[in-house]
């Protein structure tokens, strides 16, 4: 989608729209709008839409009008979001390709007026390229923005949040593309297109050099597949000579369970198992495309987890690059495999000041937080603190999970150093307790298990139904508060 501001309204627009906060209508609002939007009980609370039909420039013009809630609300730039995206999630397939913002009589300011923008570009988002019997009525049709009467400063504020919206883009984009057209390689692929002529450094790992550095773990959750496994590495230094935030994502690009297969219903929705290692992609792209003031570092274990005649048992023992021996009791608990090693080299070759993992780990989180937070696991409290609060101002939200000595017993192999599952309970903790064993002991890190985050089964605030995006924003509010002067 196209943003562009501009002093005047075009000439001959058709589509027309107000953010408005509950209880005030615009002053240009006639009297039929008026009593419409009364008979309505349209009240401008957040999201909220009215719409109807006014005379001008000589022709007829839709006018829509969108709440924005109370001004003094906390979640006020949240709301301001949801405010554009109900314009999007209205209008996109209404057959105008351009919405005209008229701001001229609001008192937003460029923060504000970018998040409204933010949420319109976000919600407009679909992935249609491989619908090819949609109906006209269906198509987006929505192309672009013109928003007239924008606040002093708007120009920075949205170059911002535009950065970001294209890393939310990217990641429902990887996130979305089916297991035959993103794979470890194709990954790769992609991410080096997008990242071209950014001035980020990327770093991939083969499977002879992994297995030269002895990352049996990773590899042997991709030995099964015809698929070769990689690792990725984005390097931005924008921060002097400040060691790096680490973020590493897992990126199981489809997850059939391996020899410990999974039921046949929803084993499609496994191609979105590589959701944490997108995570890591977009949120490193809009770090790069704003030109982050830090040094940041994203890592993605890539790897396909299939069933065939060489792939791991239940039994096998795998070693990890740091040396310590996996009983593997489950083949589907292989998220954990991939991390394990991801983990240790992020931290051998970068020595970054803090590490902070994103995966669809557990399904076990789900039962727990449903979807409403990631849970989070940490070995540090103020990184702990620091996520919390970037999650709860940007709305990727995360509830703090206890870790400790007797969960981690749970986990301990009568035959190898442990096993790659737990009992039938705590089973998010002992996912966690188990990445925690190839964590530095100094080394401040966080563990968000956003298995119930990444995808989502109907629309949410900025998003239609499938992927949500979910993770970039954190990525970006946690350097922001806490990395950048």
């Amino acid at each position: 989608m196209h943003i562009q501001f501009s002093q005047s309204r075009p000439q001959g627009a058709r589509l027309i729209a107000h953010v408005v906060d509950k209880g005030k209508l615009p002053a240009a609002t006639n009297a039929a709008m008026r009593a419409g939007a009364e008979a309505a009980r349209f009240k401008g609370t957040a999201g909220q839409t009215f719409d109807g039909f006014v005379e001008t420039d000589g022709g007829v013009a839709r006018l829509a009008l969108a709440g924005a809630g109370d001004k003094n609300d906390e979640a006020r730039l949240a709301n301001l979001e949801k405010a554009g995206a109900a314009l999007a999630g209205k209008y996109q397939s209404t057959g105008d390709k351009q919405l005209v913002l008229d701001l001229s009589e609001s008192d937003l300011t460029a923060i504000e007026a970018a998040h409204v923008l933010l949420g319109l570009r976000l919600r407009n988002w679909r992935y249609d390229i491989y619908r090819t019997k949609l109906k006209d009525e269906q198509k987006i049709t929505l192309e672009s923005v013109t928003v007239v009467g924008a606040p002093e400063g708007i120009e920075g504020a949205w170059a911002h949040a535009a950065a970001l919206a294209e890393g939310v883009e990217f990641t429902r984009e990887l996130v979305t593309e089916p297991a035959n057209v993103i794979y470890p390689e194709s990954f790769v692929a992609r991410c080096m297109e997008r990242f071209e002529d950014t001035g980020a450094e990327l770093i991939v790992l083969d499977e002879a050099q992994m297995e030269e550095m002895g990352m049996g773990s990773l590899l042997g959750v991709g030995q099964g597949s015809t698929r070769e496994s990689r690792i990725l590495a984005i390097r931005w230094n924008g921060g002097g000579s400040e060691a790096p935030v680490a973020f590493v994502g897992k990126g199981v690009t489809f997850d059939t369970g391996g020899i410990s297969i999974k039921p046949g219903p929803g084993m499609e929705d496994m191609k979105w198992d590589m959701g944490g290692a997108g995570a890591v992609a977009g949120g490193m792209l809009a770090l790069v495309k704003r030109k982050a003031k830090a040094n940041v570092v994203g890592v993605m274990g890539l790897v396909e987890n299939m069933p065939d005649g060489n792939a791991q048992r239940p039994g096998d023992v795998v070693k990890s690059m740091n040396g310590q021996t996996i009983e593997i009791l489950n083949t589907d608990a292989e998220g954990r495999l991939v991390l394990a090693d991801a983990l240790h080299w992020t931290q051998e070759e970068f020595q970054p000041s803090r590490v902070v993992d994103f995966a669809t780990l557990t399904g076990a989180i789900i039962i727990s937080l449903g979807n409403e937070y990631a849970g989070l696991f940490s070995n540090d409290d103020q990184l702990s603190k620091e996520l919390s609060e970037a999650g709860e101002a940007v709305g990727d939200k995360v509830w703090r999970m206890p870790l400790g000595k007797a969960y981690d017993k749970l986990i301990d192999s009568p035959i190898a150093d442990m096993k790659n599952i737990g009992g039938k309970g705590a089973g998010s903790i002992t996912a966690a307790q188990f990445l925690q064993r190839f964590i530095a002991d100094d080394t401040p890190w966080a563990h968000i298990d956003i298995a119930g985050m990444a995808w989502s089964d109907k629309p949410g605030r900025t998003w239609g139904k499938g992927a949500t995006g979910y993770g970039v924003r954190l990525i970006d509010r946690l350097i922001a508060d806490t990395a950048e002067g």
